[in-house]
C-alpha cells in the first residue's frame, strides 16, 4: 500500500532563482499538506551523506558540491499515495523531457539543476524525512 508521506527540497538553483513560493504554491494546489517545512543549507558532508546512494556515479562531486552551494527547503508532504503523486508532479529529471506544467518543466535548469528533490519510494521517503526533521518537527 502506498504511503501517504514523501520528502522534498526545493534545490539552491531554485531557491537562488526566486522561485520557492511559486513551487509550494503548485505543491499546495495539488492537494499536497506540509506537515514540515524549514530553509537551511546543506554542508558537503550532510549532502554527501544525504546522496551517498549515488557516490559511484560520476556525477556524485557535482551534486555534492552543487546541493551545499546554497540554502534548500526542505519538506515533509502528506496526502495519499505521496511518493507517485509528487513524482508525477514534479516531472522527469530532466526538464527537456518533464511533462508540460511539472515543476521541473517549468523552473529546472537543466539536468543537473533539476529545481527539485522528490522521494523515489515510501522507504526512502522515511529516511529522508527524519535525516533532516526531527520528530518534534512534524506535524
Amino acid at each position: 500500500m502506498a504511503g501517504k508521506r514523501t520528502f522534498t527540497m526545493i534545490k539552491p538553483d531554485a531557491v537562488q532563482s526566486g522561485h520557492t513560493g511559486a513551487i509550494l504554491a503548485m505543491i499546495n494546489k495539488a492537494g499536497f499538506r506540509i506537515v514540515a517545512m524549514k530553509m537551511t543549507q546543506l554542508t558537503k558532508q550532510k549532502a554527501g551523506e544525504f546522496y551517498a546512494v549515488h557516490s559511484a556515479r560520476p556525477f556524485y562531486g557535482e551534486l555534492v558540491d552543487f546541493m551545499s552551494s546554497g540554502p534548500v527547503v526542505a519538506a515533509i508532504l502528506e496526502k495519499d499515495n505521496a511518493v507517485e503523486d509528487f513524482r508525477k508532479l514534479i516531472g522527469a529529471t530532466d526538464p527537456a523531457k518533464a511533462e508540460p506544467g511539472t515543476i521541473r518543466a517549468l523552473y529546472a535548469r537543466n539536468v543537473g539543476e533539476n529545481a527539485v528533490h522528490g522521494s523515489d519510494s515510501d522507504e526512502n521517503a522515511a529516511d529522508e524525512a527524519v535525516f533532516h526533521f526531527p520528530r518534534t518537527e512534524m506535524f
